[in-house]
């Protein structure tokens, strides 16, 4: 089973890169995020089209994350407990039957958290402490679990081709950083880090020639429990996607479950 997780950067102006990526790497399960869209509004005829069963937590303007499935998506969770009156749709997480029983996906967007000298840094890490009690919740039902998306992480210097120049930056923060690490301590793998320990970039922004020069940084990640690490085969990140016509400045990953 193959998972994926891409910041979409706006479904509809990059729809017709997500059905063509889609069409290519043939995912079973995508975690979007930053899809941009009300959930009435999200287009999901076309992926349908494709085969997917849709299903989203969306938001006007900004956020929203969705999650498609060639299975049935079951028993929805949009949001985290903790924040009654958080209205930001950032959190999108399901269940989908297998042939070998079932895995359980999260499609993440963590808040970004800049600048860090206000109210968006604490509301980050706010947010991530509600995230970490979920990731708690979850790792107790011992089910292959993927809790995908873009954390706004840059996990360590390796993960940023000029890490010095992220210091001050709210995705570098040593708060930021000790949050992940605090995910892995509860058990979750990170699925690229398993597998290779050469500097691997999901973003490159827009500005200053970042794509061509390989300016990148990594903070879209795929963070596996025990159940699903032990059923990992591959990891890929389709950086090549970046450099298609009308790309998001992410690109997908994919993971590669023996189930």
């Amino acid at each position: 089973m193959k998972i994926a997780t891409w910041n979409i950067n706006g479904v509809k102006a990059r729809l017709d890169t997500a059905l063509k990526w889609l069409g290519e790497a043939d995912p079973d399960i995508v975690c979007l995020q930053e899809i941009k869209s009300v959930d009435e509004a999200f287009p999901g005829e076309a992926f349908e089209r494709l085969g997917y069963n849709v299903t989203t937590h969306g938001q006007k303007g900004f956020n929203g994350v969705a999650i498609l499935s060639k299975r049935p998506l079951e028993d929805p969770v949009r949001g985290l407990d903790g924040a009654p009156d958080d209205v930001q749709a950032r959190y999108l997480e399901g269940v989908v039957s297998t042939d070998d029983g079932v895995v359980r996906v999260a499609s993440i967007y963590l808040p970004n958290g800049n600048p860090i000298e206000t109210e968006k840094f604490p509301y980050k890490l706010a947010w991530a402490e509600r995230l970490i009690a979920r990731a708690e919740e979850l790792r107790a039902l011992e089910e292959p679990t993927v809790l995908a998306g873009d954390y706004n992480v840059i996990p360590d210097a390796i993960d940023a081709k000029k890490p010095e120049v992220w210091v001050n930056d709210a995705l570098f923060q040593p708060e930021s950083r000790d949050f992940y690490r605090r995910l892995q301590a509860l058990g979750y793998v990170d699925a690229v880090r398993s597998t290779t320990d050469e500097p691997s970039y999901t973003f490159w922004d827009y500005q200053a020639g970042a794509w061509q020069r390989n300016n990148g940084i990594r903070i879209d990640h795929l963070l596996l429990s025990p159940q699903a690490a032990d059923r990992l085969e591959d990891v890929t990140i389709d950086r090549d996607v970046r450099g298609w016509e009308k790309p998001s400045d992410h690109v997908p990953v994919i993971v590669t479950l023996g189930l």
